[in-house]
């Protein structure tokens, strides 16, 4: 019932996020929201505009003021939406300077860090129970890797994991990102979706990857650990395991209900051959259990002949059996590490893997972050060369797979890699070069 010339008023004092906000409120407000006027008072506050609009009129110039010039002959909410799309544009450019710099030896930008603070970005989960209502939540905890970002929810008021049916993992960027403060919890913002899980059935659908005495890990493809109580089988933690590979564009250029899809890769000229097999391959891999790094190296001239392609796989031996020269020790405990409200604690012989594989031009060309853990296997009996049992780790998906063996040194606790041999599947060779293998 407040007239509209006070309520422009009011209007008039709000900043941009604020004036968004109001602008939800109902089609009334959201067009004096909108008002040319008090946009263009907020665009030229942060940005320089033209001060003059120059006409040419038989070789003579005409000045018009900006105010008059701006105002007349624009549909409502011109200035408004000039103001978003410079932000966002803003916001880009900041990125990609950051992103612009190369690693050598991981073939990622090297301030993936400085770059995801520059624009905001922070991820939620979103549950969603049999009922439709929605759970979101936002508090986390981030560990920052050379190849990727580890994300830990945490609460005590996570719903029955009996009625929920999925979960999603969404990127959120703020529209107006302040480099001076905390993004605000509901300021305007942009949604991505990144994946989406299933679980009901949870237990039966997903992989059991290790326990300690209090809680039980059940991990789930892509990347993401769900920890769950022993004493009731509810939630304790989140866990998701983001490879930096394309994730600023997972996590800002999807729709908050479909997610981004990524461009075709354009192959090189070069003498790629199906008779010769890939060559000049680079992996670099990193271990670790989310506050501590186990292992973390890059392995150049990787390569793989004719003979090495069987089964819909060409074979990348990384690490072998054979050469002992080559085997790896990995510092300290393998253990994966999880916090709580109240608890804390490490499951054993449990990690996050992430590896990431470069191809000849040292363009990422299969990237992963995913739990793994340690099996106990039955060849100890042929490692001659050392003395202690042998255990196994195995990954695979759509794109490959990953094997590795280890050997736990009697007299030290040490656990060696012995043999690392990726797996690469033949359509996805075929797909990213457009042969035939």
């Amino acid at each position: 019932s407040m007239p509209s010339e006070i309520l422009m008023k009011i209007f008039s004092y709000l900043d941009a996020a604020s004036l968004l906000a109001v602008g939800c409120v109902n089609r009334h407000f959201y067009q004096l929201a909108s008002d040319n006027g008090i946009w263009l008072k907020i665009y030229s506050s942060c940005f320089q505009p033209k001060r003059t609009v120059w006409k040419m009129q038989t070789k003579q110039t005409k000045t018009v003021s900006l105010g008059c010039a701006a105002l007349r002959d624009r549909s409502p909410g011109y200035w408004k939406k000039e103001y978003i799309f410079k932000q966002i544009a803003a916001v880009k450019t900041r990125v990609m300077r950051l992103v612009k710099p190369v690693d050598p030896y991981t073939g990622l930008p090297c301030k993936n860090k400085e770059a995801m603070k520059a624009s905001g970005l922070s991820w939620i989960i979103v549950l969603k129970d049999k009922y439709g209502k929605e759970h979101v939540m936002e508090k986390a905890n981030l560990s920052f890797k050379d190849t990727s970002v580890t994300i830990l929810w945490y609460s005590t008021n996570w719903p029955c994991l009996d009625i929920l049916s999925t979960l999603k993992l969404f990127g959120v960027m703020p529209l107006f990102p302040d480099q001076s403060r905390a993004p605000r919890k509901n300021g305007p913002h942009q949604c991505s979706l990144i994946a989406e899980y299933p679980l009901a059935n949870l237990i039966e659908s997903s992989v059991a990857v290790g326990a300690d005495k209090l809680i039980q890990l059940f991990s789930l493809s892509p990347g993401l650990l769900v920890g769950l109580w022993k004493e009731n089988n509810e939630i304790a933690f989140v866990m998701a395991s983001l490879h930096y590979h394309q994730l600023l564009e997972r996590s800002t250029l999807g729709s908050a209900t479909a997610q981004y899809v990524l461009p075709p890769n354009q192959p090189v000229l070069d003498d790629i051959d199906p008779e010769y097999g890939l060559h000049d391959y680079s992996l670099h891999l990193d271990m670790h259990g989310r506050s501590c790094t186990y292992l973390c190296g890059t392995f150049r001239s990787l390569f793989c002949r004719k003979g090495d392609i069987a089964n819909g796989y060409l074979r990348l031996t990384v690490v072998s059996l054979k050469d002992n020269k080559k085997h790896l020790p990995l510092t300290g405990t393998l253990g994966l590490f999880w916090e709580t409200d109240v608890f804390k604690g490490s499951v054993k012989n449990c990690c996050v893997m992430v590896v990431t594989v470069l191809d000849e031009t040292g363009k990422p060309f299969w990237c992963f972050s995913a739990p793994v853990y340690m099996e106990l296997s039955s060849k100890s009996s042929s490692f001659y060369d050392y003395m202690g049992p042998s255990y196994t780790t195995d990954y695979a998906d759509s794109e490959g797979k990953v094997c590795v063996e280890f050997v736990c040194l009697e007299d030290t606790k040490e656990y060696l890699v012995v043999n690392l041999v990726l797996y690469i599947s033949t359509k996805k060779v075929n797909s990213w070069y457009g042969t035939n293998y």
